[in-house]
């Protein structure tokens, strides 16, 4: 898969999303398309510099395609004001790689499953304040590696500097080597699921705004998962509750 070749679903457009966007623009892809169901919020307008001022209200795939769509003409992107949990599985087979943000747990490890049985490249990431992750899986990702090879010098000849350089500059292409990724629902690490199952639980992510009440729901989330874990509470210590909001974009022009 060549990256000027490539078409690519981005799901989840707020900050992060919003950055991604930008590179992946930026970077040449043939196709984007920017997948939200949900509308701009107070926060968005701090967070997405994608969104324009006055856009309170519109949906928030639609509210960033001008500005998008301006980074690189040659890019061909989309704004899909549908939700990603109403798409059936050939929806995501239509792309090269499928990149998720601001989802659930479940809906994350459902479309890894379908990209990784139909070979597509599957990303996923998200920031809570200070905490963040990011996970990919390439399937059966292929590589060739370059090794320096050392010529052999035949007997009689004179082991000079130039014979030395000779030795050691002549480059070599090994074979193509293979390696499988494992799957997003056996990587999920201790602090993922807390977060991810507070997400669930309260249909957001946790906030500065209601700290006292966010703190103790995130350490009873992280006792029962890490007793179900079999692992103790000092692998994940306290202060990670101090996660939330996302942060400022830089200043852009508005």
């Amino acid at each position: 898969m060549t990256l000027r070749a490539s078409r690519v679903l981005l799901v989840g457009m707020k900050g992060l999303g919003a950055e991604v966007a930008k590179n992946l623009i930026l970077a040449g892809v043939k196709g984007l398309t920017m997948l939200d169901h949900q509308q701009v919020s107070q926060e968005d307008t701090r967070a997405q510099f994608l969104i324009p001022v006055g856009s309170l209200g519109r949906n928030r795939a639609e509210a960033s395609l001008e500005r998008a769509q301006n980074l690189n003409p040659m890019v061909d992107v989309k704004a899909d004001p549908e939700s990603v949990e109403s798409k059936p599985e050939e929806f995501f087979t239509q792309f090269d790689a499928v990149c998720l943000t601001c989802c659930s747990r479940d809906v994350m490890v459902k479309i890894d499953q379908v990209c990784h049985k139909n070979s597509v490249k599957f990303f996923t990431g998200d920031v809570f304040g200070y905490h963040g992750y990011m996970f990919a899986d390439l399937g059966e990702h292929e590589f060739v590696e370059e090794k320096t090879k050392v010529a052999k010098v035949s007997p009689g000849v004179e082991d000079g500097p130039d014979t030395k350089k000779a030795k050691l500059d002549s480059p070599e292409t090994t074979m193509v080597k293979k390696v499988r990724l494992c799957s997003l629902s056996l990587s999920l690490s201790p602090p993922l699921p807390v977060l991810l199952k507070f997400r669930t639980d309260k249909g957001r992510d946790p906030s500065p705004q209601n700290y006292a009440e966010d703190s103790k729901l995130l350490l009873q989330i992280r006792r029962d998962v890490l007793e179900a874990l079999g692992v103790g509470a000092d692998l994940l210590p306290d202060e990670f509750v101090r996660c939330g909001g996302e942060p400022r974009a830089s200043p852009t022009p508005r």
